[in-house]
């Protein structure tokens, strides 16, 4: 490996950090886990990805891809490996005019996006972390805060830049490589590592974002209703629920209601989210007019101790009042998990199945669970945990592969039904047929 490592240094352009190196220790791991990669290297071109991606080929180590960091699962690093840390690759510019097409480097995160097209008064449909990657978002989906009126991250993808396992840079879009392109939208880091993403942006103003709150006793009718209300709302309201927060008093954790409105009218806004209002006593109500950029939240590290076990599903319409009496009833129970619950539908659902190799069109919510502790407070929970999801078994399905700590063969096939994953195997078998890419929700090649 040495000798490998000495010839890769005479033609990347990049920075190559190694054991004893200043600043090892500091990207050895990710936000949400430790790591001892043999070395890390820091492209500072596409032609030095190409090169990363050459030498963990020759080297035969695996290999890791960072953008932003926030797998919950640790795809970011590795013990023993390559890591190819994106950071650099963090451009945001706008090229296509009229059209708001924005080109956006492979390790941008989210928050610099959303501050580069501020001035333009621009945005793109995304997460709601400011520190979250563009490339890990994108590529298994993207669901924020403006995901029932424009979609997922990845709907406003129009091309991307890709290297590919044996080199190559290509580009992916409806008419160049239109296989890869289908697969890299939803599919994750499987097939290569995409260097840029061409995006359409929209014109975006000034949103109502805030916290509308009630007492925990009040879940039930409020989760209830608030669901319902969801159905008819304009697609300009997204919203989450949230309840059971151990950092607020767990089972006696206020019912959080995070909502955005997507425009700038009070009285639209006031339309949206009166229902929500009258839905129970209102302990506290934030909502204001805010810029965009604004709303996206500032990144969490968690201390070094501190552990997550995160777990979720979709709910489409027929399994949402059995799901929600479950996490309500859980919810008020000693040693509850953190319960989010996330509406979803509208733009994502007007998406045909399979014209992404996201697949979950149908769901009407996303549903969460988190348990956070040191290693022995998580693992004691999981067996209680461990029974909620097999009460919510029948009533939900499939995963997003964003929010989910695990990555076994099981959450592969839930996140990937049979139909999509025989699909991305074939794909896979063409761009990556070695399966040098294989941190993340891996696909086999066929």
């Amino acid at each position: 490996m040495t000798t490998t490592l000495e010839n890769l240094s005479r033609d990347f352009s990049g920075d190559i950090i190694e054991p004893g190196h200043p600043e090892y220790a500091a990207k050895s791991g990710t936000i949400m886990a430790s790591g001892a990669p043999a070395v890390i290297l820091r492209p500072s071109s596409v032609g030095g990805v190409q090169a990363a991606v050459r030498y963990a080929a020759v080297a035969g180590l695996p290999l890791a891809v960072r953008g932003g960091g926030h797998s919950f699962s640790g795809f970011g690093t590795n013990d023993g490996g390559v890591v190819i840390d994106l950071s650099v690759l963090c451009g945001v510019e706008i090229v296509g005019g009229g059209w708001h097409v924005v080109r956006i480097g492979g390790g941008a995160t989210w928050g610099q996006v959303a501050e580069a097209l501020a001035p333009h008064r621009l945005a793109i449909s995304s997460g709601d972390t400011k520190g979250v990657g563009v490339g890990g978002l994108t590529l298994s989906g993207g669901i924020g805060w403006k995901v029932r009126e424009y979609g997922l991250a990845l709907d406003s993808l129009v091309r991307a830049e890709v290297v590919t396992a044996d080199g190559r840079v290509l580009t992916a879009d409806e008419d160049e490589n239109p296989d890869l392109f289908w697969a890299v939208r939803g599919g994750g880091g499987n097939f290569g590592i995409v260097t840029a993403f061409e995006f359409a942006a929209h014109a975006t103003t000034d949103v109502f974002h805030g916290r509308i709150a009630f007492p925990a006793a009040q879940a039930p009718q409020v989760v209830h209703g608030w669901a319902e209300h969801m159905r008819g709302a304009p697609e300009a309201l997204t919203a989450i629920a949230a309840f059971a927060n151990p950092f607020a008093g767990g089972p006696e954790a206020p019912v959080e209601i995070f909502v955005t409105f997507d425009g700038d009218s009070a009285e639209d806004a006031d339309a949206a989210l009166d229902p929500i209002r009258r839905l129970g006593t209102v302990t506290g109500d934030s909502v204001a007019l805010k810029p965009y950029a604004d709303i996206l939240e500032e990144t969490q590290t968690p201390p070094p101790a501190i552990t997550f076990h995160t777990r979720d599903a979709f709910v489409e319409r027929d399994g949402v009042d059995a799901a929600l009496r479950i996490l309500t009833e859980v919810g008020a129970s000693d040693g509850a998990p953190f319960i989010t619950i996330r509406s979803i539908g509208g733009a994502l659902g007007r998406v045909a199945e399979d014209a992404t190799a996201f697949a979950h069109r149908r769901a009407e919510l996303m549903i969460g669970t988190v348990v956070i502790g040191p290693a022995p407070v998580v693992q004691a929970a999981l067996p209680a945990l461990d029974a909620t999801w097999e009460r919510l078994a029948p009533h939900v399905s499939g995963t997003y592969s964003n929010f989910n700590s695990a990555a076994d063969e099981a959450d592969v096939a839930a996140a990937y039904p049979a139909d999509t994953y025989k699909r991305l195997a074939a794909v896979k078998r063409q761009y990556d047929p070695a399966n040098l890419f294989a941190a993340n929700y891996n696909v086999r090649p066929l």
